[in-house]
């Protein structure tokens, strides 16, 4: 017998971003086009500082059969930073996974700064998240991802569900970087093995591409020396890539912070500290 798909309304939303590099050297927002319950908002920056969008999801969270669509597109030169209001909740799902789409586009020169901020999965949570970059050869990103499995202060946990987290970065056209992070079933039980997450309930990903990427491998070893969870850091392929876990989004967030500020170049987003 076939299975009845759900009646409930769904929440699909898309933001598209342009920037460009004035004559001047200023980078200005040249496309904004936005749908459905994804806005982005662009508040004040000191002035020299390249400029911030802020994204929101007006629905307040995702569940099984929402779709979104992000895009950023960096002309050649241009600089800026992308983060988010809130974190990310992906809740319960009934039936299909919650849809998740990321693509930037960085041109020749230019420097993404990718700070969103943490994803958190409920208990039976179903999530497909891919996430593209397509980076001329002399171009910078520096991006980070956290998920958090559960909320360890309301003693939650996540017992099953299905999560597929992808990632593909491309170097002048050249694959230069894919990962895919994958749990299906019992979750608690998978993440709790000692190859997995070791009982951790929080994980970050950093990944740093840029020409000096190579050149700062120890500098991040050093930052993350004093970690409260487990941290590494590699360098290959023109990047620095760092893994973190931790007990909970917290501890995570705190190891992490010292090395985003210093490859960013500056504080994290005020958002992050609300």
């Amino acid at each position: 017998m076939l299975q009845a798909r759900s009646w409930l309304p769904r929440t699909e939303g898309s933001v598209q971003l342009g920037f460009a590099r004035t004559a001047a050297g200023a980078t200005v927002l040249r496309d904004l086009r936005q749908a459905g319950a994804m806005r982005a908002r662009f508040p004040r920056r000191p002035g020299g500082e390249p400029p911030e969008a802020v994204l929101l999801n007006t629905a307040g969270g995702l569940t099984g059969g929402d779709r979104t669509n992000v895009e950023v597109a960096l002309a050649a030169g241009a600089e800026a930073v992308v983060t988010s209001a809130a974190a990310e909740k992906i809740y319960r799902a009934r039936d299909d996974a919650t849809e998740i789409r990321i693509r930037l586009e960085l041109g020749a020169g230019s420097r993404l700064v990718w700070l969103p901020q943490a994803t958190i999965a409920f208990d039976a949570a179903r999530l497909d998240r891919r996430t593209e970059a397509e980076l001329a050869g002399d171009a910078c990103l520096l991006a980070v991802e956290m998920l958090i499995f559960g909320r360890a202060a309301m003693g939650e946990d996540v017992h099953s569900g299905a999560w597929r987290d992808a990632w593909r970065v491309r170097r002048d056209g050249r694959l230069v970087f894919a990962d895919t992070f994958r749990a299906d079933g019992p979750i608690a039980d998978i993440l709790d093995r000692g190859a997995n997450l070791d009982g951790a309930r929080a994980a970050g990903l950093l990944l740093y591409v840029a020409p000096d990427a190579p050149a700062r491998l120890e500098e991040a070893r050093g930052l993350l020396g004093d970690a409260k969870g487990s941290a590494g850091a590699s360098a290959w392929n023109g990047m620095l890539v760092v893994r973190a876990v931790a007990r909970d989004g917290r501890t995570l967030h705190n190891d992490l912070e010292p090395l985003i500020a210093r490859l960013s170049g500056g504080p994290l987003p005020r958002v992050w500290q609300c």
